[in-house]
């Protein structure tokens, strides 16, 4: 096979890289289990804070807006610069939230497995009202 009759099968293989979508769908069952590791922090019930923020309804929601929480300063600073918890600043909050908010008071080391981040994650955007 000649390099000139590769070319179209390069380009289509490139171009197939690029669709792919950053982060695939996780598994909310999956991550239910996962969010055992949360659970001593965090509550999914709308209110209902622990020594960290209810994620009831957190998913696509700006930073730092959980009421009757008191945020550290440097999540109140995150979320006044226009931070939203989306899908991929949650992928990389939940894999290092020391590194992606420097100065926040959650001592959780994080979660290093991106299909563990993607099953939480699915497991949140659950307790999203209709």
């Amino acid at each position: 096979m000649r390099l000139k009759n590769s070319l179209p099968i390069f380009a289509f293989a490139a171009a197939s890289l690029v669709a792919v979508p950053a982060m695939a769908e996780g598994d909310a069952a999956n991550g239910e289990k996962v969010f055992r590791k949360c659970k001593a922090c965090h509550a999914v019930e709308e209110g209902k804070n622990k020594v960290g923020p209810s994620l009831y309804n957190i998913v696509d929601q700006p930073v730092g807006v959980v009421e009757k929480y008191k945020y550290s300063k440097a999540m109140k600073a995150y979320g006044e610069g226009g931070a939203i918890w989306d899908a991929a600043t949650l992928d990389a909050y939940l894999e290092a939230p020391r590194k992606a908010v420097k100065g926040t008071k959650m001592a959780f080391a994080g979660l290093k497995k991106p299909g563990d981040r993607a099953d939480v994650i699915a497991y949140l955007m659950q307790f999203k009202p209709e």
